[in-house]
């Protein structure tokens, strides 16, 4: 099929720590091929930026100056780099439609900030504290109560998250982070005991919920990422969810959200959001295509309509499609 659009996906490079986000690559790789959309995988490292005006010239990839894509699809999340960022924005004062935009993914990576949005909007949020050091596990206890959840401002796949089950238990953890990085940005999160191992994961693309399943942990654990060992099993989402996860992506300027949810006493709180959510779990227990769904909004909002029919015919299961890329 000829191709009708050029992207580059933009990946951090791959760590021993977090998935190398393989299949979400492969995925989106494999559609774009099959509906006419060349997806380059680039990392921010390979590209030198000149600023110079407006000079559609002053990109670099490994050292050439190249065409500029139509579009770029950051996959790095809440790991993206000053320089990432620097690259996102350069490309899009130069007209290249990013999805996300640079904005919306440096305000999600900040986890307290996100909060602070959807706080001010009246979403119903779990209660955050911003930790500093010496922390005073006293009025930790009257602001948020035990057992409290520790994160790092950004993290994602579960890392940076603990349960602090006690004031002795946090009182412990804080001395250790303090002994090693004093500057450490640590929040302190309310504990939804009616959550306790599960949550809801909600994928909105353009502003629409495409996808939603239910995440349970593995025994023993309260951490219910599927990365971590946790089990997705699809989930019919009533109105308030719905409503929730649309909101949450439309206040945080979102164009593909990952909107984690927790239960609370049959109504729901927003955990947290994700610029660049994994979907190969998602995908597994729905059997809906998110690489699809992605490829087709980022046509119709660069204006290829040629390529976003051709991305709304295509049907492939998404299971195959890891194999064919490789």
């Amino acid at each position: 099929m000829d191709t009708h659009l050029r992207g580059w996906l933009l990946h951090r490079k791959p760590t021993t720590g977090l998935s190398s986000e393989s299949y979400e690559r492969n995925r989106l790789v494999a559609v774009g091929r099959a509906v006419g959309i060349e997806l380059k995988i680039v990392t921010p490292e390979q590209i030198d930026l000149v600023v110079t005006g407006t000079d559609r010239k002053s990109v670099l990839l490994k050292s050439k100056v190249v065409d500029l894509p139509d579009f770029i699809i950051p996959r790095m999340g809440s790991e993206t780099t000053y320089f990432a960022l620097a690259v996102i924005r350069h490309l899009e004062r130069l007209g290249v439609r990013s999805f996300n935009g640079s904005a919306a993914i440096e305000v999600v990576r900040d986890k307290l900030y996100t909060q602070q949005i959807l706080a001010a909007s009246d979403l119903p949020i779990a209660k955050t504290m911003l930790a500093k050091f010496p922390v005073n596990v006293r009025r930790v206890r009257q602001l948020i109560g035990f057992p409290v959840v520790v994160k790092t401002l950004s993290g994602q796949q579960g890392k940076g998250v603990s349960l602090c089950e006690s004031e002795a238990a946090l009182e412990d953890m804080m001395n250790l982070i303090a002994a090693t990085d004093k500057n450490a940005n640590i929040i302190l999160q309310e504990f939804i005991p009616d959550s306790y191992g599960r949550d809801v994961r909600v994928m909105v693309i353009g502003g629409r919920v495409v996808a939603a399943m239910e995440r349970r942990a593995k025994p023993g654990t309260f951490k219910s990422n599927l990365s971590r060992g946790g089990k997705g099993h699809p989930i019919e989402l009533n109105e308030e969810m719905e409503w929730l996860a649309m909101e949450t992506a439309r206040l945080l300027d979102l164009d593909v959200a990952g909107i984690d949810m927790l239960f609370d006493n049959g109504h729901y709180r927003i955990c947290e959001a994700n610029s660049a959510p994994g979907f190969k779990g998602i995908e597994a227990c729905t059997e809906v295509d998110i690489a699809q769904s992605i490829l087709t909004y980022v046509s119709l909002c660069v204006g290829d309509m040629s390529a976003a029919a051709a991305a709304m015919d295509y049907h492939e299961a998404p299971s195959n499609c890891e194999e064919q890329v490789g």
